[in-house]
C-alpha cells in the first residue's frame, strides 16, 4: 500500500507533463517514463506478462522508434504548436472522469475470491484446460486456445506497426 500511491502520483505528473511540456523529444522522453512506470504498476497488481511487454514496447521499443523518428525530422518539426483548448473538453473530461471513479465504485474488490470473474470462468479454465486443449500451462491455453483470435489479431497489430516503423525508419530518401 505504501508504494501504490507515489506510483500512481507519478502516473499522473508524467501524463501532464509529456502533455505540457514543448518539445517533441522531451515529450518521447517522458512517454517513456510514463510506460516504465506503467510497467511497475502492472508487476505491482501481478499481471507481469502486461508489465513485461509495457517495459519492452512501451518503455523501450516505443521510445527508441520515436526518437530514431525525430531524429530523421528537421528542428521546425520537433516544437510542438497546439490550438487552444475548447471549453467543452475543459468541462467535459473532469465530468467524464468522476463518473469513471463513480462506476469503479461497482467493481468488485481487487484479489477477490468471490468476483464474477473468480468464480465462473476462471474455475473453468483451471479444471479443463489440460484436457480440452492438451497444454500443461494454462496461461499458454488461455492465450492461445481459448482467446485465440484475440491473441492473433494482437499479434498482427503488433506486426504491422513493426513494418510501419521499419517503412518510416528505412534509409532512402526523404
Amino acid at each position: 500500500m505504501t508504494i501504490e500511491i507515489p506510483l500512481l502520483i507519478l502516473l499522473v505528473m508524467t501524463a501532464a507533463g509529456a502533455i505540457l511540456v514543448k518539445d517533441l523529444i522531451s515529450a518521447v522522453l517522458i512517454l517513456g517514463s510514463y510506460s516504465f512506470a506503467l510497467a511497475l504498476v502492472w508487476a505491482l497488481l501481478g499481471a507481469v506478462d502486461v508489465a513485461f511487454v509495457e517495459a519492452v514496447v512501451g518503455a523501450g521499443l516505443a521510445t527508441v522508434f520515436f526518437l530514431l523518428t525525430l531524429f530523421r525530422t528537421t528542428e521546425k518539426d520537433t516544437v510542438i504548436r497546439r490550438p487552444p483548448v475548447p471549453w467543452a473538453a475543459i468541462l467535459g473530461l473532469p465530468l467524464l472522469g468522476m463518473l469513471l471513479l463513480y462506476g469503479a465504485g461497482d467493481l468488485p474488490v481487487f484479489g477477490d475470491p468471490t468476483s464474477p470473474a473468480s468464480t465462473h470462468i476462471s474455475p473453468v479454465y483451471l479444471e479443463n484446460s489440460v484436457d480440452q486443449t492438451r497444454t500443461p500451462n494454462v496461461v499458454t491455453a488461455v492465450l492461445m486456445d481459448y482467446r485465440s483470435f484475440d491473441t492473433f489479431i494482437e499479434t498482427i497489430v503488433i506486426f504491422t506497426a513493426g513494418i510501419a516503423c521499419a517503412l518510416i525508419l528505412r534509409k532512402g530518401d526523404k
